[in-house]
C-alpha cells in the first residue's frame, strides 16, 4: 500500500516523529489519542513505514498489564518469542499478556498503523530487548 492510499484510510493519522524511534527498525510516528494519568491508561496510534518493525520488548507487570493492539490501516505482523508471526490487517486485535516478549511492525511493501492500549496493573514496565535481525523479518 502506498502512502497516499495509506493516508486516506488512517483515520487517527500519522501524528510526529516516535520518540522511542531509537528502539525501531525504520521510521515510526506516534499520535496520541488518551493519555489518563490518574487510572494509568494510555491509547496511541502507532504509524510504521514499509519495513519498519519496533525491536524485541517486553511489557512487564506483576498483575494485570500487558498491551492491546487494534490494526486500523495498511498491513503489519506481530510475533511472539518462540511462536510463528502472525499477519496484521485492518479489524485485527492481538492481545498481549504482560511478561511475554515480542514485536510488531509493518510488513515489507505496506504502510501499517495499529492503536496501542497499554493495559493498567501493578508494578508496570517496558523493556526493550535486541532488535528483530533482518535475517528474521525477511524470512516472513
Amino acid at each position: 500500500m502506498n502512502k497516499e492510499e495509506f493516508d486516506k484510510i488512517n483515520v487517527f493519522g500519522q501524528g510526529e516523529d516516535n520518540p522511542a524511534g531509537q528502539y525501531f527498525i525504520g521510521k515510526s510516528y506516534l499520535n496520541p489519542l488518551a493519555k489518563l494519568d490518574d487510572i494509568n491508561f494510555s491509547l496511541f496510534n502507532v504509524t510504521f513505514e514499509p519495513s519498519c518493525r519496533n525491536n524485541w520488548h517486553i511489557h512487564h507487570a506483576t498483575k494485570g498489564g500487558g498491551q492491546v493492539l487494534i490494526c486500523i490501516a495498511g498491513e503489519g505482523w506481530y510475533q511472539e518469542e518462540g511462536k510463528a508471526a502472525v499477519s496484521l490487517t485492518p479489524g485485527k486485535v492481538i492481545t498481549i499478556p504482560a511478561n511475554v516478549k515480542h514485536w510488531h511492525g509493518a510488513k515489507k511493501d505496506s504502510w501499517f498503523s495499529h492503536i496501542a492500549v497499554e493495559v493498567p496493573g501493578e508494578n508496570t514496565s517496558n523493556e526493550w530487548c535486541e532488535p528483530v535481525t533482518d535475517e528474521e523479518y525477511n524470512k516472513l
